[in-house]
């Protein structure tokens, strides 16, 4: 009886979207706004409602809105496809091919065995193991789910030899811990460094809209001490809120050191990557001082392991999804770009804003993090939140009288730790939820105490910090 009815969610969930885009633009334009502002909230609206509700890929529902926007004359041409030629969208995308060169060469997975080698002999100094090597690899990745790609093979051979497995109940929370461990590092370390994920460049591409200017060396001049007093804390935490069962893993340092005698010494391909990725996070972090520009750096290194044949042309044929990426990430850009342009971010704001009028900026700031992060229970994707939500918060936050800079940073950090409130909440989060080893039910508890966690953590260390060096 109930197998007829369920045949219509999906379809019913396919059509929403265009429902509710139908149903904005269809009423009547708020007093202030403009109807091609109106009309483009209307898409904008559709496209990320359509992600949230799993309705449409990221891809599909972006390339719908961008080209039904130019073809009802909402956006010119010019304007909509602007994206593609952005650099923060390019150095995304060339940073993702590069990142396939440290996957490909087994640089990523020798860097994994020596911090086990040096730290896995309990469970905790295990968990620790997992954070330095994510922090360790981190700026070489402008994606968390590469990095979890590198990390979560390590995690699961970790676990099994340790006799945890997802099917005994009374075993699985070891391997439970570190899983939610490898989760929790790639949030941390995210927002720890620029380049670590796609969402990073793109908030700090509308940052710089309302005047706040950030590199790779500013980012992590500002990132560092919330972000090292989390990581130094966090596993503790996941430790004592979800107890493992096994403390002692005396077996594991020797098997890492194991596995890389079996690897032996560095290929001339994990040189040459090695070498590469050194130079490029050099002049990311000297690129103000020597008036570099990033992306050009990562065409330069992209460039180089093409020539020297670490990756080849047959790598790149294969990284469709990096095509994905550059896609929807340049549509939405350009999307989110002409809605501010045409005021309705400042529009939202101003709302905003009067909701927010008498309140002192401390309090203001506090609740518009607070929120901002709450909403992310909502969204399926990082960079579709920094798209939607991230300027307009800024925007409320600065009319509210927080200061530019505390504001921004705060935002932009948050973006990345609060991946772990929800199994869906970034895409690196479903292979380690996949694993078996963690219920639902374990993952939202877990998720919900160290988001709040790192939201407390940033702005008790973070909020000063930021105010003396940002």
């Amino acid at each position: 009886m109930n197998a007829t009815p369920s045949r219509w969610i999906p379809a019913l969930k396919g059509l929403a979207p265009f429902v509710l885009g139908v149903g904005i633009w269809l009423t009547p334009i708020p007093e202030g706004l403009t109807r091609e502002a109106w009309h483009l909230f209307a898409l904008f609206a559709a496209a990320i409602f359509a992600v949230i509700v799993n309705a449409y890929p990221l891809l599909t529902s972006a390339l719908l809105a961008g080209s039904i926007a130019v073809l009802s004359n909402t956006l010119d041409p010019a304007k909509a496809f602007a994206g593609f030629a952005n650099p923060s969208v390019l150095l995304v995308v060339v940073a993702f091919l590069v990142a396939q060169a440290v996957v490909k060469c087994g640089l990523g997975q020798r860097i994994s065995l020596k911090v086990v080698s040096l730290f896995g002999k309990s469970t905790l100094g295990l968990a620790y193991s997992i954070f330095i090597t994510d922090a360790l690899i981190a700026p070489g990745f402008p994606s968390n789910t590469a990095r979890g790609g590198v990390l979560y093979p390590i995690i699961l051979a970790l676990s099994q030899s340790s006799g945890s497995v997802p099917e005994d109940d009374a075993k699985r929370r070891l391997g439970g811990y570190l899983m939610f461990c490898g989760m929790a590092s790639l949030a941390v370390s995210s927002a720890l460094w620029l380049t670590a994920t796609s969402a990073n460049p793109i908030g700090v591409s509308l940052a710089a809209e309302h005047g706040l200017k950030v590199d790779f060396g500013k980012w992590l001049l500002v990132a560092s001490v919330p972000a090292l007093v989390t990581i130094a804390l966090l596993p503790r935490l996941i430790f004592w809120i979800f107890p493992p069962g096994v403390t002692d893993t005396p077996a594991a340092p020797a098997a890492a050191r194991q596995q890389l005698l079996e690897m032996g010494p560095l290929s001339r391909d994990e040189w040459v990557t090695a070498v590469t990725f050194s130079l490029m996070v050099g002049a990311w972090i000297f690129a103000g001082v020597l008036k570099l520009n990033l992306t050009a750096v990562a065409i330069a290194g992209l460039g180089t392991l093409l020539a020297l044949r670490v990756l080849t042309l047959e790598d790149i044929y294969l990284q469709g999804s990096t095509l994905a990426t550059f896609l929807w990430l340049a549509v939405l850009f350009a999307l989110s770009g002409q809605l501010n342009e045409l005021g309705f971010m400042g529009y939202v704001g101003q709302r905003l804003a009067s909701m927010l009028g008498g309140i002192s900026w401390p309090v203001a700031y506090v609740a518009l993090l607070g929120l901002y992060v709450l909403m992310h229970y909502m969204f399926v994707s990082q960079s579709a939140q920094v798209l939607a939500l991230l300027g307009v918060f800024l925007d409320v936050g600065i009319q509210a009288g927080v200061p530019l800079p505390l504001m921004g940073f705060a935002l932009l950090f948050a973006s990345s730790y609060f991946s772990t409130l929800t199994p869906q909440g970034g895409s690196q989060n479903i292979i380690f939820a996949a694993s078996g080893y963690l219920t639902q039910r374990e993952l939202y508890r877990l998720g919900l105490i160290t988001t709040v966690f790192c939201t407390v953590v940033f702005l008790v260390v973070g909020t000063p910090w930021i105010l003396w060096v940002g």
